[in-house]
């Protein structure tokens, strides 16, 4: 019985707030435009595109070392 005297006020805590935690994000909002990030992914946009492409970023990564996968990394030495 004393669990519940426990447990229901950290339950109605919880309860306030993830309801502030929604009011802030409408109020902010976080869910007035649903649809644009989804459609979003299916269209082709070359200006976010980077001007190198993403071979010509990995490559300026790491200058010194060769291309390749973990299986294809060769240790130099004896």
């Amino acid at each position: 019985m004393f669990s519940l005297y426990l447990l229901i006020p950290i339950s109605l805590l919880f309860v306030v707030l993830a309801v502030s935690i929604f009011c802030w994000a409408v109020n902010e909002g976080q869910y007035d435009d649903l649809d644009s990030e989804g459609e979003r992914i299916l269209f082709n946009e070359e200006d976010c595109a980077p001007k190198g492409g993403f071979e010509n970023k990995r490559q300026d990564a790491f200058p010194n070392k060769k291309q390749g996968g973990f299986l294809n990394n060769k240790q130099d030495g004896p």
